[in-house]
């Protein structure tokens, strides 16, 4: 008489085999996640390190005079530190070494907080000061006493002080340095600011929203002029010119009109002109090839025209040209190793301008169209419509950069998980389940 098999053995098999295969499921997983994950050491350093602090030195232990700590307090700077010792909260505070009070040379108010104003008191007290920097505080402008007037040499002001004038300004007539930019100036132009300021070597006054023309006098002490971002309309003044010691000359983003002054190339010791984005018209003055010191020369979106001139070639020092968007015409007389030399290069933008194709490949994407045997453009440019789609990795159809020649073959790698790590995975997991189902097979042959 057969005996069927009692049914034990195999439902125990087969729970045996199925905690056999989880075993091996859970060792593998944990086997190819242990050394992928990220594991924290109990004892690892915080990337902050929180030693403790010392008890913070009273006042009383303060080099500076008492009259100027606290009017440090009352503007809400920390004192429970020496001012004057170095480095200061934020390098807020800068003193001299007088005894046996030192005394404030600099100071920067920093972000300041709502409840900070300034006080006629506070102010009388700091009238040592010869820098204050104001930068994101937006207290109220208050009358500054004449002590602080005179002994000030440097005054910078970034989107802080409200309800700015051309006057209040005016005041501060020792300065050499005047930073105001991000914040309303009310002023008929700026010579009413800078008419008393005699002694002012640098000027920037940038996107401040003043209106009015560029004076006609100026000191001859500048060496860097930055009105840019205004308002400001009228001609460029030839009295500019006259300026032997200016390197920076930065009258961009305004409204200004009529032609580049022919003496310009007397600024012998320019090195940074910017007249982007006005409406300036007629040609590239020739002085300019007088100007061996020029770096920085941005002319773009103007209506400048007539023919780029050859004697640009020959400024060795050049790294930056943007004639962009002009109404230049003419073969360009740039060469492949003159633009390879520029860091920025743009002439895109000029429909009446055109290359060399013997001298120049068409795979630098100039933005302008090759010329044909009489120096006119074989086809006006493509219009960036037209182009966007063969040009979807450069930055701008007119410029040229060789630091993104080998951008896109940097971007195939590290897209999903290790192709190694997954056949094992794979393998490893075909080999468990076809041992499991072996297993399954001899019991139940058995």
């Amino acid at each position: 008489m057969n005996r069927h098999p009692p049914p034990f053995p195999f439902s125990f098999s087969f729970s045996f085999s199925y905690c056999v295969s989880l075993l091996y499921l859970l060792v593998f997983s944990t086997a190819l996640t242990s050394p992928l994950s990220p594991t924290k050491s109990p004892s690892a350093p915080s990337p902050f390190p929180s030693a403790s602090p010392s008890p913070p030195s009273s006042s009383s232990s303060s080099t500076l005079d008492p009259k100027q700590l606290r009017a440090l307090q009352s503007l809400n700077i920390p004192t429970s530190k020496d001012p004057c010792a170095q480095p200061s909260f934020h390098n807020a505070t800068l003193c001299d070494s007088s005894k046996p009070f030192r005394h404030l040379l600099s100071l920067r108010l920093l972000n300041c907080s709502d409840d900070v104003a300034l006080s006629s008191t506070a102010l009388k007290s700091l009238s040592s000061l010869q820098d204050l920097q104001f930068i994101n505080c937006p207290v109220a402008a208050v009358h500054f006493p004449s002590d602080l007037l005179s002994n000030l040499r440097s005054l910078t002001c970034i989107n802080s002080l409200r309800r700015l004038t051309g006057v209040w300004l005016s005041r501060f007539q020792n300065l050499t340095d005047l930073t105001v930019s991000d914040v309303q100036v009310n002023a008929s132009g700026p010579f009413i600011i800078l008419n008393n300021m005699k002694k002012l070597r640098s000027v920037t006054i940038s996107h401040t929203n003043l209106t009015g023309f560029l004076p006609k006098h100026w000191h001859l002490n500048f060496t860097h002029i930055d009105l840019s971002r205004n308002q400001l309309r009228g001609k460029i003044p030839n009295s500019l010119t006259l300026l032997e010691n200016l390197q920076l000359l930065n009258l961009s983003s305004n409204s200004l009109t009529g032609e580049i002054p022919s003496t310009l190339g007397d600024l012998l010791s320019l090195q940074n002109l910017s007249l982007a984005s006005n409406t300036l018209s007629g040609p590239i003055p020739e002085s300019m090839a007088a100007m061996p010191s020029l770096v920085h020369v941005d002319l773009s979106f103007n209506q400048l025209n007539g023919t780029i001139p050859d004697y640009i070639t020959k400024m060795k020092g050049l790294k930056y040209l943007n004639l962009e968007n002009n109404n230049f015409n003419g073969v360009m007389p740039f060469n492949v190793s003159f633009i390879k030399k520029l860091v920025v290069f743009k002439v895109g933008g000029n429909n009446n301008l055109c290359y060399n194709h013997s001298l120049i490949s068409s795979k630098m994407k100039l933005g302008i169209a090759p010329c044909d045997k009489h120096g006119l453009p074989i086809s006006p440019p493509p219009s960036k419509s037209d182009s966007s789609a063969d040009e979807s990795g450069s930055s701008d159809d007119s410029d040229y950069d060789d630091s993104e020649d080998d951008s896109s073959h940097k971007e195939e790698h590290h897209h999903g998980p290790n192709k190694v790590v997954l056949g094992v995975a794979i393998g490893l997991s075909s080999i468990v389940f076809l041992i499991i189902f072996l297993i399954l097979l001899s019991k139940w042959c058995a």
